[in-house]
């Protein structure tokens, strides 16, 4: 019996139970496990079901357990489980794991009148045999001839079953009479309460097991096995079922542990039209994508669940005559490459005889997105289109008409155009998905449009190259207004683009990153939301490309701060972060039915930084409004009037302790990062004032003196020989690095090189630099930061070291994936990138330092 034999509805709860954070499995052994034979000493169990209840014990948070009526010592013997399985015999009175029940003297000596009493009932009785337990006896009937049967289950009926102290358990032929309470339910209770888990499975063949399925809720599963009258939700025919029931629940269970085999994270391209992003494997697959923005539920989030969680694919055909290879496996066709078309956000994925070339349409209706995906080539190609909105959560049915595809059970309308596209639609239970086979030639390309946010499937005004056409040439014709450096100009352009598609043309908001929850560490817990517009990070960026000569972005962003302003009481009381729309964040939340990248859970949406004190972020914003001035000539009245907010902030809060630029979940600290990003904010403002002839606020130059002075006295320390990461403390960390590179002491200060030395000796390794080695707190590890890696080689550079300042940023740019992008961090350990992808962070930064080198 494969799973798909199963019913869809108990494969989708199978699924869903898979995914509970701690899962109890439990079944019945004699009619479950094994077969039912006539000598039930020879009652062996299915291997298959053995090495799924194997796997299942093995598997972190699930505990699996055996729950029979046979004697515990029987069960051992039989089951051939590992002690990883625990065993609970005789109905419930038996456990291996820490309920043994011991006997006292009048027990012991009712056990024995019971077995005397029985074996005088039962002797002669051809068929008839006993049991015996330590706390009970079984008498078997399964031998014998119906009318014995019957006539010895009445003698113990009206003799030792109304004996007081006596517990009778009736099941299919057989009457076990014990001498302390036996019952499953209650024994399947005790292992529940004793392992905490969350949700539960049982499976039984036996009216003895029915004590059980009336214990179950929630989210638990009963599974009768065979026929009868049941309180279990679903039924399976027989043993060889529940074989491939445990085994459906080991796969999932596993998959969503540790996720199914997930493509580099550094390998990812992101597609971008400044509304939305969509982020495409290195074989054409979309693997993420959110609607009706970026920050929005997921309508694709294979990314950080698998195929289950919605995906976007395009692949040659397998050829006829070699389906499979040496081990019985489906073929993978690998592409021969993938690349971004020069000066753009269009991607094009190769294989010898296959080019799918994917881009989302620029323009249009705000709340519309169309993800185009051009298939041309002399080859046979497979497509599937498997949307799951809302993460996956809401049930999808698709209706396959002449034009294309509609979606239905979303809150957004969404089609799939492909005109004369034959499409199958197949079904898991909860989702349906489309599959189609496409004969390609060359002249005759197929253009697949998903159509998000309309329900028409009519065609469109333009032909497919021109829409493709306006789309390259908007992002080409904004490429040749820079002004690039030498060194490096192909990924410098590539950074640019990046940092641009991260920007939202409607709000002016610009993300932190494209994706949540890509992990820090694989299988850990450090997983975040980044699809928000962060003060700091969206200021850094507009900076970046107001020094490529592209202002658009920084006005857009400082209106959008306006807007957010003009919300608040005082601008002390900005939030470090905000919605690419200006909104406040809700409460962070997780997705616990996706198992993460890589099994990297919990997947989490929304951002508990909202909540928390940065002073650090007033700074960038300042320097933003003073960049853009300088590029324009002029400062606007508006910037002039948030800079004044900035300083009044600061001169509110400089002197409180904050959660810092890396957010750390734990009590507040005087940060130096925080203290010098104050010291910037009114530096810069003086600055402003005096080059722009503006007045500047009484109290400004007493208060930039004020904080340099406490950051010089508390920030150093003698014995470290380094500003540290904060007044409290002696740890260091990489943005201390500021003290020099914003200018409040001069890079020439002994003070500045000793802690550019000493953070190379401790947070450098190889072509990275960590943030910190302290404990924050939080479990796990994480890799090193670029953005920490370009502060350092700003620092080399402003030492007198560009030997070393070349060498590392050689380093970050072998680190970049093969289309050009950088993720937050890399393990140089294992030479891999983590967390969220791509990162303006480390875009930003890598510009910085291609500029630096140029000079």
């Amino acid at each position: 019996m494969t799973a798909e034999a199963l019913p869809a509805e108990l494969r989708r709860t199978i699924v869903q139970l898979a995914r509970t954070p701690r899962l109890l499995v439990a079944c019945d052994y004699d009619g479950t496990l094994a077969p039912i034979v006539g000598d039930p000493s020879q009652a062996k169990p299915l291997p298959e079901s053995v090495h799924a209840m194997r796997s299942l014990a093995a598997l972190p948070t699930t505990t699996a357990a055996v729950i029979s009526g046979r004697a515990l010592r029987d069960l051992a013997t039989l089951s051939r489980l590992p002690a990883e399985v625990h065993l609970v015999g005789s109905h419930g009175s038996e456990f291996d794991v820490g309920f043994v029940h011991e006997l006292d003297p009048d027990t012991t000596h009712l056990r024995t009148q019971l077995q005397r009493g029985l074996q005088e009932i039962t002797a002669g009785q051809p068929g008839v045999t006993l049991e015996a337990k330590p706390a009970s006896v079984a008498v078997h009937v399964r031998r014998a001839d119906p009318e014995v049967s019957e006539r010895v289950f009445g003698a113990i009926r009206s003799g030792p079953a109304t004996w007081e102290g006596v517990q009778v358990t009736e099941g299919k032929s057989v009457m076990e009479l014990a001498v302390v309470e036996t019952d499953k339910g209650n024994a399947f209770e005790a292992l529940r309460h004793q392992v905490g888990c969350t949700g539960a499975i049982f499976l039984g063949d036996d009216v003895t097991d029915e004590k059980v399925f009336s214990k179950l809720h929630g989210p638990d599963l009963g599974i009768k096995v065979g026929e009868g009258d049941t309180l279990a939700h679903y039924r399976v025919p027989d043993t060889p079922g529940v074989a491939t029931v445990l085994a459906l629940l080991m796969e999932e269970r596993r998959t969503w542990l540790y996720g199914e085999q997930a493509p580099a994270i550094e390998r990812l391209s992101m597609l971008a039209n400044e509304r939305t992003v969509a982020l495409l494997t290195p074989d054409a697959r979309v693997t993420w994508m959110c609607h009706p923005g970026p920050d929005s539920a997921a309508v694709f989030a294979d990314l950080l669940g698998g195929h289950g969680a919605g995906h976007f694919s395009v692949l040659p055909a397998q050829p006829q005559s070699h389906p499979e290879n040496g081990n019985g496996a489906p073929r993978s066709t690998l592409p021969l490459g993938q690349r971004y078309v020069p000066g753009t956000m269009t991607v094009e994925t190769r294989w010898s005889r296959l080019l799918v070339t994917d881009y989302l349409e620029h323009g249009g209706d705000s709340h519309r997105t169309d993800l185009i995906r051009v298939i041309s080539g002399s080859t046979r190609a497979v497509v599937e289109f498997a949307p799951r909105p809302e993460f996956g959560q809401v049930p999808v049915r698709m209706t396959a008409e002449a034009e294309g595809i509609r979606v239905h059970g979303t809150s957004e309308p969404m089609v799939l155009y492909s005109p004369s596209v034959k499409w199958q639609i197949t079904s898991d239970g909860m989702h349906e998905s489309a599959h189609t086979e496409l004969t390609l030639s060359e002249d005759s390309p197929v253009v697949l449009e998903l159509r998000c946010g309309t329900e028409t499937l009519a065609g469109s005004d333009l032909a497919e190259p021109d829409r493709r056409s306006i789309a390259n040439r908007y992002w080409s014709e904004w490429v040749k207004q820079l002004r690039l450096p030498k060194v490096e100009t192909d990924l410098v352009v590539r950074s640019a683009l990046t940092l641009r598609g991260l920007c939202n043309t409607d709000t002016g908001g610009i993300m932190a990153a494209a994706t949540t929850s890509l992990p820090e560490e694989i299988g850990g817990v450090r997983n975040w939301d980044y699809r928000y517009c962060w003060l700091r990070d969206g200021a850094m960026s507009a900076r970046a490309l107001v020094s490529l000569g592209s202002t658009e972005e920084a006005e857009a962003f400082l209106d959008w701060l306006h807007r957010v302003m003009d919300t608040l009481p005082g601008p002390e009381r900005l939030h470090p972060l905000y919605s690419l729309a200006g909104g406040t964040l809700g409460p962070e939340a997780v997705i616990d039915s996706l198992p993460g990248y890589a099994g990297s859970r919990p997947v989490r949406v929304g951002n508990l930084a909202d909540q928390q004190v940065q002073l650090d972020v007033f700074g960038p914003v300042v320097e933003l409004a003073t960049d853009l001035a300088l590029a324009h000539g002029k400062l606007r009245d508006a910037d002039w009037e948030l800079v004044k907010g900035m300083a009044e902030a600061v001169t509110w809060r400089w002197f409180e302790p904050d959660h810092g630029i890396w957010e750390e979940r734990d009590v507040p600290r005087h940060h130096v990062y925080s203290k010098v990003m104050c010291w910037v904010t009114i530096d810069r403002a003086l600055k402003l004032a005096a080059h722009y002839d503006r007045p500047p606020e009484p109290g400004w130059a007493q208060l930039r003196e004020q904080i340099a002075e406490d950051v010089l006295k508390n920030g150093w320390h003698p014995d470290v020989q380094a500003f540290t990461t904060a007044y409290e403390g002696s740890d260091l960390d990489a943005a201390s690095l500021y003290v020099g590179l914003s200018g409040l002491i001069d890079p020439s200060d002994e003070r500045f090189r000793a802690t550019v030395t000493a953070i190379e000796s401790e947070l450098r390794s190889g072509s990275t630099v960590y943030r910190y080695r302290r404990d924050d707190g939080l479990p796990g590890h994480e890799g090193g930061f670029h953005l920490c890696a370009t502060w350092l080689i700003e620092a080399y550079l402003l030492t007198g070291r560009r030997t070393e300042a070349e060498e590392l940023f050689q380093q970050i740019v072998d680190n970049a994936g093969p289309t050009g992008l950088l993720s937050e961090e890399y393990d140089p350990i294992a030479e891999r990138s983590l967390g969220n992808h791509p990162q303006a962070y480390s875009h930003l930064g890598l510009i910085r330092c291609a500029q630096l080198l140029d000079e």
